[in-house]
């Protein structure tokens, strides 16, 4: 559930950013920061599937779906790239899990007693 709430946060996200028109590249190395971070203090257990979760975007369904909405939208408002805008989607939708899931390994260790991630 976390996985598939992060991916769908993503794609909206995305679909703001290109709405926007704000640069990918900040939104980006922001996440990767964030990643790097919550590295961290995030429970080893949880680590290696937090980043592992980040490889849910590659999919046979999902590249192609979000690329779709990304390169559609993109390409119906005046001014954008959709090659990259499109693939923007995905870099924002391969990053997002691994946050999400991070977080949910920190939460689940340190607010929630007796509850192992």
């Amino acid at each position: 559930m976390v996985v598939a709430v992060s991916v769908g946060l993503a794609v909206v996200v995305g679909v703001i950013r290109i709405f926007k028109g704000w640069p990918l590249h900040i939104m980006i190395i922001t996440g990767y920061l964030i990643v790097l971070l919550l590295t961290l203090v995030a429970p080893g257990e949880m680590i290696g599937i937090a980043y592992d979760s980040g490889g849910v975007t590659t999919s046979t369904i999902t590249v192609p779906l979000v690329t779709a909405l990304g390169v559609g939208l993109a390409s119906s408002i005046k001014g954008r790239s959709p090659m990259l805008d499109g693939f923007g989607l995905i870099a924002l939708a391969s990053v997002m899990p691994i946050i999400f899931v991070l977080l949910f390994g920190i939460v689940g260790l340190h607010l929630l007693p007796g509850v192992t991630p």
